[in-house]
This record gives C-alpha cells, structure tokens and sequence, in this order.
C-alpha cells in the first residue's frame, strides 16, 4: 500500500494566480468578477486528480506580515504595506476586486469539504512547514503546493514543493535532485541561501556582495550558515579577506534573517484532513455555485473529490 499523501496549499498563491490569470469580465448576476473563485476551483480540481492525495489542507495567512517576523527585519514586506482608516491600520495592498473574493472562496472550499488551516501571528508559509514535517514524520508524504520559492526550504526525503510560478498545469515537481540541478543545493540549505542571497520580493536586502551563485558556493564548502559564520571569524579559515569582511558585517542581519526566513514550526491541533466527497455540503455548493456563478468549476472539484483512490 502506498503511504499516505497529504496535499498541502499556500492558498494565497493559488487564487493570486487565478486573480491574474482569468479575465475579469468572468462575473456573478450582480457583475461582480468571480475570476479567482472560479481558477482557484478549478486549480485545486486538478491537482487533486493528479497526486490523488488521502488528505489536504488549503493554508491561510492569518497574518499576512507577523509583528514577530517586522521586529527582526523591519524592512520585512515593508514595500506591500498599505495604511487605511483613521487609525492607519496596516493591510496587505490587495485588488479591491480580488480581496472580495477572497471570503468567497473559503466559504466555497468549506461547503465543498476542504480543510483549512490558520494560526493567529503567523504565514501560510508557517502552517505549510508545520504540517509537511508532521506529514513526514508520522511516515507518510507531503506535497506543498505554491509558488513561493522560500518553501522550498521544505524539500525533504518524504516532501517535495508543487512549484506553480508557471502555473499549476505547467507546475514542476521539486525535490532534493531539482534543487541540485537549479541551485546546487539541499533542501534543508534553502533557506540559508535564501538568507544571504535576500528577496526583494520580501524586503529582504541579503548580504552586499553576495549573489545566488556566491550564496550557493559558500554553503558548498561550509555546510550552512552557522559554519559560514564560523569560518568568517577565523583567520586560518581558507575564506578570502574581502568575503569574511562582508559576512562579519552582515552577522547582526544574518542571525535575524534566517528567523525571518524559516518556516516556524507550531504547535497546531490534529486536522480532521481527510479527502473525502462526503465531507460536502451539497445544497451549500450548489448554493454557492449559483451565487458566485461557478458552477462548473464546483463540479469538477467535487468530481476530484470522489475519484480519489478509485
């Protein structure tokens, strides 16, 4: 028998992409455009008749830019900042037309059955890392489905990363050989890469000087960044003068960053996860397929749903 496979979903990944990737001028009986209700349904049908997982978890960002993660690196998604209201609460700068959705498209994953995942002060990113290590380590297998690069600091004997920057239907399947083949790196010396490379994307500066290709052969010939740290503070170190400058200078940032960068493993509750067609709530899909004009796609989720493992 095949181990058990929990499919794992950076949801914001999904239904940013089907925002972007369906035309607007899909739209509900009030004209409201319903485009990423309909593509991430349609997204989430596919994948399920592809890897025909036993469980699956579509993750939230419950906070988008944890006060935890600013303190470290204040520059941390400072640039997607957006201040609303009197008191200039601080949000995420969304599409108006897509943050509508976003409530529609819980309440249609929930009627079709589908769990989902949160925990107040963290990312998606955290609740994807934490349930792909429980997954591995109860002995079955996780898929992590999402574009965002840093998870695949995840990859791992027992977790690959459903890679869908190019879109789920042209997604790429990366383990620790693809990693190797792009980067010359593990999985588990992603994140330490991404570290001293930096995101932009984040707001992550990274380490003057030191590009994606310099970041890959720093972690080949010392292991990881605490090694790196290591040797840039010895003198007998074979690393050159120029490069133990940069990485002495940069240590204060380095040991913040990495926290920023590592998914946190949490302490969250056992999931009632698995993927079963009787978990639907019929009328409510079919109430909400009316009411989003998404009918179609609601039945090809609910049809993935029932082949699993048939």
């Amino acid at each position: 028998m095949p181990d058990a496979l929990s499919l794992i979903v950076d949801t914001a990944t999904l239904y940013f992409r089907a925002y972007y990737g369906v035309p607007t001028t899909l739209v509900d009986d009030q004209r409201r455009p319903v485009n990423a209700v309909h593509g991430i349904l349609d997204m989430l049908a596919r994948l399920i008749d592809q890897y025909q997982p036993t469980s699956m978890v579509c993750c939230r960002d419950d906070d988008w830019r944890p006060a935890w993660r600013v303190e470290l690196v204040p520059s941390y998604k400072a640039h997607r900042v957006e201040l609303v209201g009197p008191d200039h609460t601080e949000i995420e700068g969304v599409d108006d037309e897509l943050a509508r959705q976003v409530p529609w498209i819980w309440d249609c994953l929930d009627a079709a059955g589908i769990c989902q995942a949160g925990a107040a002060g963290y990312e998606a990113d955290d609740i994807c890392g934490t349930l792909a290590r429980r997954a591995a380590g109860a002995g079955g297998r996780a898929i992590v489905v999402s574009g965002d690069r840093d998870l695949f600091q995840l990859v791992a004997d027992r977790i690959q990363v459903a890679y869908v920057a190019r879109g789920v239907a042209k997604h790429e399947l990366v383990d620790d050989a693809w990693l190797q083949a792009r980067y010359g790196l593990r999985g588990d010396q992603y994140a330490d890469f991404a570290t001293l490379r930096g995101d932009p994307s984040d707001g992550l500066p990274g380490v003057a000087g030191i590009g994606a290709k310099t970041a890959a052969a720093l972690l080949n010939s010392y292991g990881n960044l605490d090694q790196i740290m290591t040797a840039a503070d010895d003198p007998d170190s074979p690393m050159t003068a120029r490069m133990r400058l940069r990485i002495t200078q940069a240590g204060d940032y380095l040991r913040r960053a990495r926290k920023v960068v590592a998914t946190a493993d949490l302490d969250l509750p056992q999931l009632d996860d698995v993927l079963d067609p009787a978990r639907a709530d019929l009328s409510r899909c079919r109430q909400l397929a009316v009411e989003h004009n998404c009918r179609g796609p609601m039945t090809r989720l609910l049809s993935a749903q029932s082949r699993v493992g048939s």
